[in-house]
């Protein structure tokens, strides 16, 4: 499939996913978000990919924001459509993919693109990194999960603040407030983020993607994560994965495991 606003590029068991609109610093607007959409479900599909690296085209951003001008005329159920679309769509798909996503956050992310940043399963920043979510400066509230991912990721008063002043905080603070794991010299940025996500693809898919459901169900209303995860834990005993990892830890060798079961 071509895509106008994305490139794709593969390596053995990674994609990188590079959001691609430099000259408007990469701002998510429809179509973007519905390519992203369809590029995250071919992934899911692709038996060879076992982690998906997002990040933004250039030095400048990750994305810089949501494209305001299609929105700017916009009534409150036009409003509301928008941000449920996106969230079904993009935001809400990313978190609960059943493969790791990690966003390398180039530059700025700002609005929707911190939101994208943290709707992925975590995030590494370069050091000129900068991220905020400015949406009252509009007269608006964040829409694609920011106001719940925020809080969840840097605690309650530190998103009341970021969200109620609209200031940016630099990579340095994102790391002291756990909202990256690790920040790194923008040259640096991707070689990084590889390495971490070929040490994870070299662990079982089906389990990792059981992880990530049990994880998930602790931010859930209504769903025990305890009781997710004594679940989950279960169905891993059925799976190919844990005969080879039992039997190579066993056998003192290296387990080869061959994707999702």
């Amino acid at each position: 499939m071509d895509f106008e606003n994305i490139l794709i590029e593969k390596e053995s068991s990674l994609a990188i996913i590079t959001i691609n609109r430099p000259t408007k610093l990469n701002a998510l607007n429809k179509p973007t978000i519905e390519e992203l959409h369809q590029a995250f479900k071919q992934l899911e599909k692709d038996h060879e990919t076992r982690v998906i690296i997002i990040t933004g085209s250039g030095e400048k951003a990750f994305v810089a924001g949501a494209d305001i001008k299609e929105f700017s005329s916009f009534d409150t159920s036009e409003g509301s459509q928008l941000a449920a679309k996106g969230q079904e769509l993009l935001f809400d798909y990313i978190q609960n993919f059943n493969k790791p996503v990690i966003a390398a956050v180039n530059g700025f992310a700002l609005g929707g693109g911190l939101e994208l940043a943290m709707a992925a399963h975590f995030r590494i920043a370069s050091n000129n990194a900068k991220m905020g979510l400015p949406e009252v400066t509009l007269g608006l509230i964040p829409g694609y999960g920011g106001t719940q991912r925020l809080p969840q990721l840097v605690g309650k008063g530190r998103a009341m603040e970021m969200i109620m002043t609209a200031e940016m905080i630099t990579a340095d603070k994102a790391l002291a407030y756990g909202l990256v794991n690790h920040v790194v010299e923008q040259e640096e940025l991707l070689a990084f983020t590889k390495k971490i996500a070929n040490k994870i693809a070299s662990n079982s898919a089906t389990a990792i993607g059981k992880a990530i459901k049990s994880i998930n169900a602790n931010f859930k209303e209504g769903i025990n994560g305890y009781h997710e995860e004594i679940k989950n834990f279960g169905e891993c005993f059925g799976t190919e994965d844990f005969k080879e990892g039992t039997t190579a830890f066993l056998e003192k060798r290296k387990a080869e495991f061959k994707g999702h079961n």
